[in-house]
């Protein structure tokens, strides 16, 4: 019986370690190397990225492996190639191609609309 529950808490533990949320760090929500992601004031529309085409490409969307999983805050919209993109709080999240290093935030206030993503 005690192999039984030991194995089924390592099976647990495994499975767990797989699913890397965003974080937070430093006041900001990070991805799981710790590279800024950002909010876009033009997602309205619940469950939607607004961010497509050239924007897409300077603001790429922040996805999901396929094993992770929504929790809590943390969800998952339907993104392109049949990917799922990382929200906080139903707001999708999004890398920035100006940031080249973890803590970056060069996209921080671009055109008023695009703000560090923000634990709250």
């Amino acid at each position: 019986m005690i192999k039984v529950i030991l194995c089924v808490l390592a099976c647990a533990a495994s499975a767990a370690s797989y699913a890397e949320s965003p974080k937070v760090q430093g006041g900001m929500i990070v991805d799981d190397d710790g590279m800024t992601l950002y909010t876009f004031d033009r997602d309205t529309a619940p469950g939607a990225s607004a961010c497509t085409g050239g924007c897409a490409a300077i603001w790429p969307a922040a996805i999901a492996d396929s094993y992770d999983k929504p929790s809590g805050d943390w969800g998952l919209i339907a993104a392109a190639q049949g990917k799922h993109q990382w929200t906080y709080k139903g707001h999708p999240l999004y890398r920035f191609s100006g940031d080249k290093a973890a803590g970056q935030k060069n996209g921080d206030g671009v055109k008023g609309i695009w703000h560090v993503a923000r634990p709250g």
